[in-house]
């Protein structure tokens, strides 16, 4: 019923060329004109151009990007979870995490053209946000077509549009050594004191950046940053070994 509301309205509504544009974008990211246009309108506008509506509210895309981002990682996890059915949780968890994570939406955004149609005061943008720009509005993306079309199309749009074409799930297997067991199993056949700390934490709004350290018989080592202390940990451990000559 609201869809079938949404689609008069549209033919009814005198578009601009804004408008014209955002749709015909939509049409060839998503593979289908959107029924609702104001949900994408929404979904491209970063909290930087966000406006006061009437209910005093601002408008951006930050409510559209946190469905979007529940969405996106049940439709992966689905994916992951029918696609290799005997394969442990943890194996699962690493792989999705490894899709959906910060850098590679940023990334995918990017490729699929985002880019081109997020709208941002640029004057406002600094290095946190400039980081999750695209990744955020990819998610937001999800969030609209999710609400557009329904679930069912939202599964294929993200499997078929974005997944598939953009991911090689054998590739991200082979290339997903887990850099922090490596170093530990080093340090224990060596019997070195090995620690990891998180020595910084950078935050804006719901987004964060940890920064942490490797220690190895109390010598400081590298450092790594990532968007979890898991991701930063990771990161380092992947130096330290790069360090250590342990790839």
């Amino acid at each position: 019923m609201h869809r079938g509301v949404s689609r008069l309205v549209n033919i009814f509504r005198k578009r601009t060329k804004k408008d014209k544009r955002l749709i015909t974008a939509i049409k060839t990211i998503v593979g289908s004109k959107p029924f609702n246009l104001q949900l994408y309108q929404l979904a491209v506008k970063h909290s930087s151009m966000a406006r006061v509506n009437s209910r005093g509210l601002k408008e951006s895309n930050e409510r559209l990007e946190y469905l979007g981002d529940a969405v996106l990682g049940a439709i992966v996890a689905d994916y992951l979870f029918k696609t290799f059915p005997f394969k442990e949780e943890g194996f699962l968890t690493e792989i999705r995490s490894r899709i959906v994570n910060r850098e590679s939406l940023n990334t995918l955004g990017r490729k699929i053209g985002l880019n081109q149609l997020v709208e941002y005061d640029q004057n406002k943008k600094n290095a946190l946000s400039h980081k999750s720009l695209y990744g955020d509005t990819l998610e937001a993306l999800v969030g609209a077509v999710y609400l557009d079309k329904g679930y069912r199309f939202c599964t294929k749009f993200v499997l078929e549009k974005l997944i598939i074409p953009y991911f090689d799930i054998n590739e991200i297997i082979r290339s997903n050594p887990n850099w922090k067991s490596k170093i530990i199993e080093w340090s224990q056949k060596e019997n070195k004191d090995l620690k990891f700390e998180i020595v910084g934490v950078k935050a804006e709004k719901q987004h964060r950046e940890f920064t942490a350290q490797v220690y190895i018989d109390d010598e400081p080592m590298a450092t790594g940053v990532g968007a979890s202390k898991k991701k930063a940990e990771q990161n380092a451990a992947q130096k330290t070994c790069e360090i250590l000559k342990l790839e």
